[in-house]
């Protein structure tokens, strides 16, 4: 592995061979409620539960430890968090450290001290500490991810300590902070548990069974967490097939700025899992592509779709791109060769939005047998002038479309229009177009997608002039403006189905197997 001041971490698929565990935060008012949080916990798949004493609202520890104990069906972890370490306790230390050592004598299978207070705690154990209990010397750092020669010695100073198990949380201000974790992980000889907080991170917490992490944190409804970032476990099981993530395991992923929305990692993991292929698909957000593509530079990070707004910027980061890809302009999805590490970059989204747009045409025209494409004479608006933007003009053009560009703004239209051979409006001067009827709107920007719901880029009147409708947005897949097309007599077609077309070269190019196109339609249509 190559050091973080070359400026490339090399990711190598080293750990031990014991299984990564998946321990479910439990955290509630009362005991009672702790208890069915347990049993929902084993119910999901969880391995161990960490009970965070610290966020009882009243607590009885000679008594409760024992009914928490004696009632979990799996193996308890005993957190009790002080405030100064981004807990909720802000009691007596004493009391808090009296507690702890209780749990272990009562039969506790680990507790987590804070680094802090970890010399003082074990060393006043001389020796009795329970042979069955396991001690987790934990650092939460909820600013930032310290240098690799920090982190180092963090787990140095942490295992100093006599720590069964060290542990270290700290915060993704970039997703290549995770990269600084992964090469702690991997060199550690000693348990360890290494986490990154927050979405960036995300993928830490993911991985931990391919770089040799000895649990990950897997909560039991979405939103209810102990820390930021953290996953179901659910997702982790079901939608990350975390049981199933090893050292060899390819790893692909989303790439976007929002990304969290994206149904990709959905598809494609069910997919892979389907054909046993083993591969894992994440959400990357990513603010600088290039730094990205520079920092995870193994072969093992092997496959990238990319999508608003890095489609543009990925070109440049490529060693090679496909001659389409070149002439539009953008990328998204790029295949970094096994042989030699280079990364490659194509574009399938025209070829699935107008397929689909073709499809939808010919629904009504009967023109399925003929050569001539049934978009060819007729008018195609393209809201947008970014990636997906410019892939749809370039395939309208090709199929013989006049294509007019509309933009928010009116420069970038014209940039694009001009490259294509076509004309360009602002966006604001959209409602007031319609040269004639029959025509085809194509929207590829965000406009309407989750959380903003309620937005459009046009008004409904407008859209009494279009034929047909087509959304690249499919979070929801039924936009306000397909809703409001529809009401004013137009066919539709949304963003699932360009999805679905474009994903199918896709999967084909990240495994070298054919897409289960049948499943594909299967997994898209739950959503």
């Amino acid at each position: 592995m190559q050091s973080v001041a070359a400026g490339s971490v090399k990711m190598e698929s080293l750990r031990n061979n014991n299984p990564t565990l998946i321990c479910a935060p439990i955290m509630g008012d009362s005991v009672d409620q702790m208890v069915i949080h347990m049993n929902k916990a084993k119910s999901k798949g969880a391995d161990l539960v960490e009970i965070r004493l610290d966020s009882l609202k009243s607590f009885s520890p000679s008594q409760d430890l024992q009914t928490l104990i004696k009632q979990c069906p799996l193996p308890t972890l005993f957190t009790y968090r002080p405030k100064w370490e981004g807990g909720q306790y802000d009691g007596n230390e004493s009391k808090r450290v009296e507690t702890l050592r209780l749990a272990m004598e009562l039969g506790a299978d680990y507790i987590d001290v804070e680094f802090q207070v970890a010399h003082e705690f074990i060393s006043a154990m001389h020796g009795t500490k329970p042979e069955k209990c396991k001690v987790i010397v934990s650092s939460h750092n909820y600013d930032c991810t310290p240098s690799i020669e920090d982190l180092g010695d963090l787990v140095a100073r942490i295992q100093s300590t006599g720590a069964d198990i060290v542990k270290f949380a700290t915060t993704a201000l970039d997703i290549t902070d995770v990269a600084r974790v992964f090469q702690i992980i991997v060199h550690s000889q000693v348990p360890i548990i290494a986490l990154v907080m927050g979405e960036r991170g995300l993928m830490s917490r993911i991985l931990c069974p391919k770089f040799g992490g000895y649990l990950t944190f897997g909560t039991l409804e979405a939103g209810v967490v102990s820390a930021p970032g953290q996953p179901t476990i659910d997702d982790l099981v079901n939608l990350y097939n975390f049981r199933q993530i090893g050292p060899d395991t390819k790893v692909f992923g989303i790439i976007g700025k929002p990304v969290s929305h994206s149904k990709s990692p959905a598809l494609y993991n069910e997919a892979f899992k389907e054909v046993g292929f083993n591969g894992v698909y994440l959400h990357l957000l990513i603010d600088d592509v290039a730094k990205f593509f520079e920092t995870y530079s193994s072969t093992d990070f092997a496959g990238f779709s990319c999508t608003i707004p890095h489609k543009e910027a990925a070109v440049k980061c490529c060693d090679e791109v496909d001659p389409v890809a070149e002439s539009i302009g953008a990328v998204n999805c790029v295949i970094r060769k096994p042989s030699d590490g280079k990364l490659f970059g194509c574009n399938t989204d025209y070829l699935g939005a107008i397929s689909a747009i073709e499809d939808a045409l010919r629904g009504s025209s009967h023109s399925s047998g003929t050569t001539v494409s049934p978009l060819a004479g007729k008018v195609f608006v393209v809201i947008g002038a970014g990636g997906a933007g410019k892939a749809l003009a370039y395939g309208a053009k090709e199929k013989g479309a006049r294509v007019v560009i509309a933009n928010r703004t009116y420069e970038r239209a014209k940039e694009l229009a001009d490259t294509i051979g076509g004309d360009a409006l602002s966006l604001q001067d959209l409602n007031n177009f319609h040269p004639e009827d029959g025509m085809i709107l194509a929207n590829t920007t965000s406009i309407g997608m989750q959380p903003k719901v309620d937005e459009t880029p046009i008004s409904k009147q407008a859209l009494r002039s279009y034929a047909l409708v087509f959304d690249a947005v499919y979070t929801p897949k039924i936009t306000q403006l397909l809703r409001e097309a529809e009401e004013s007599g137009a066919k539709i077609v949304s963003g699932v189905e360009m999805f679905i077309g474009q994903a199918y070269e896709q999967f084909e190019k990240f495994t070298g197997l054919p897409a289960p196109t049948e499943l594909f339609r299967k997994i898209m249509a739950k959503y």
